[in-house]
């Protein structure tokens, strides 16, 4: 995806490899989220999103890497987070999107609940090239 937005500053880059960097995610998520001065509901979403999505690249990537900062377009402030992992990829990525869809024992909220929860969503992915994805939350 060629970004529409451009980093209000150098994003952060963080490993997800094991559990404990899904919890890293969270709170880089968080703090983010409250130097964009988002609502606390849009840092709920936005919080909630890069959770999922970590999750996802940790467990279903084989772990990759996240990198997240603050982005602005047409003079708006937003955050924004990349999960890139070399993982197997997508193969069926409208079913991968449908709700309650799961290729594993979770939810099936993963994907979809993300898309859901933020104001831009890209999915990048390929059976056996990886997968990354891209969320913004715009402040309002």
């Amino acid at each position: 995806m060629t970004a529409p937005w451009t980093a209000e500053e150098e994003p952060q880059t963080h490993p997800i490899t094991r559990n404990d960097d899904v919890v890293r995610a969270r709170q880089l998520a968080r703090v983010l989220s409250q130097r964009c001065k988002l609502s606390l509901v849009d840092q709920t979403k936005f919080i909630t999103a890069a959770s999922e999505l970590a999750r996802n690249t940790l467990v279903y990537g084989g772990g990759g890497v996240l990198r997240a900062g603050l982005v602005r377009k047409n003079g708006r402030l937003g955050v924004a987070a990349v999960f890139e992992d070399s993982g197997p990829g997508i193969p069926d990525i409208e079913l991968a999107m449908t709700d309650g869809w799961t290729s594993g024992g979770g939810l099936g909220l993963g994907l979809s609940g993300a898309r859901r929860l933020v104001d831009e969503f890209a999915l990048d992915t390929e059976a056996g090239r990886g997968t990354t994805v891209t969320v913004i939350k715009w402040a309002r």
